[in-house]
């Protein structure tokens, strides 16, 4: 029996999740239910794709996203932990971690009776290289697919120690273009900003886009929306065990020099995260755990 055939047998739903794989051998689940359609890859519990039905994809994934063995995907979903940026000491330690780029293991998925369909994605410490995190650690991702996206990631501290982590679910969402959106919500709300030497400033209005923008909003539980006259929209984005929200658009120099971004394609995403980072960082005593949990719907304007 095949590494797929087993997936299916074991935890395929009918008429609503199968898993199958890409032609650079990437296993890929496929969601499609009443409500939305959505693909998410195991290789960093990634999801690629969430389309409510009748809706233009709201989830942005770049078309020159490469999918293969230990390399980042270009958009969709990336989940940072456990540290966000670069290593605080290490700086030949991976860019957000390592989660992205390794394989979870499916253990769990459901049918609910609303005809939502949920799937459990689990990253345990024994598959981690202990020069990476030598702390005895679990970390599950749960993505319930319906009319809203829930995506929630519970980190478990299985050692003796308290630990320290950081963490983001790097979220790509598609716009018709930045140019012309804006993001409300965090008015008021001081950040760092990255483009400008992590000055502190604080935000006045909704956000808006005319270039570079790279901010890591602080000491901030604020719901949040996306305003997006082109596709007559608001995603509405609502968190929970989260201090900090990252907003980024890489503009077109940035873009121009990253390679997997697409033509022009930074017009068509902006990146609003739900964070635990910078002076954010999570304690989680032995034995304990931290959630952080994010949800996205939509909103016809």
């Amino acid at each position: 029996m095949t590494a797929i055939t087993n997936l299916n047998k074991q935890w395929g739903i009918k008429n609503q999740l199968t898993f199958d794989t890409t032609h650079s051998g990437q296993v890929i689940a496929h969601i499609n239910n009443n409500h939305a359609s959505a693909s998410i890859a195991l290789q960093g519990a990634h999801l690629m794709e969430w389309t409510p039905t009748g809706e233009r994809p709201v989830i942005w994934l770049s078309p020159d996203a490469t999918q293969a063995p230990g390399k980042s995907i270009r958009g969709g979903v990336p989940i940072c932990w456990p540290w966000f940026g670069a290593h605080k000491t290490q700086a030949n330690f991976p860019a957000h971690g390592f989660a992205r780029t390794m394989p979870w293991q499916v253990i769990n998925t459901t049918r609910f009776s609303s005809e939502e369909t949920q799937i459990t994605l689990q990253l345990d410490s024994s598959n981690i290289e202990t020069k990476f995190w030598p702390q005895p650690t679990s970390v599950e991702c749960q993505i319930t697919i319906g009319k809203t996206l829930t995506i929630t990631l519970t980190t478990f501290n299985k050692g003796q120690s308290a630990m320290t982590i950081s963490e983001a679910l790097h979220t790509y969402l598609s716009v018709s273009d930045v140019r012309n959106i804006r993001i409300n919500g965090l008015n008021g709300c001081r950040y760092l900003d990255k483009v400008d030497g992590m000055l502190a400033r604080q935000q006045v209005g909704d956000i808006t886009f005319a270039n570079e923008v790279d901010r890591i909003y602080i000491d901030t539980e604020a719901d949040c929306a996306i305003h997006d006259p082109g596709l007559l929209r608001r995603i509405h984005i609502r968190k929970t065990g989260s201090e900090s929200t990252v907003v980024w658009n890489p503009w077109i120099e940035k873009s121009t020099q990253m390679g997997d971004m697409g033509r022009d394609g930074y017009l068509n995403m902006v990146c609003v995260e739900s964070a635990n980072a910078a002076n954010h960082l999570i304690a989680i005593p032995a034995g304990g755990k931290h959630q952080l949990s994010v949800s996205y719907h939509l909103e016809t304007i």
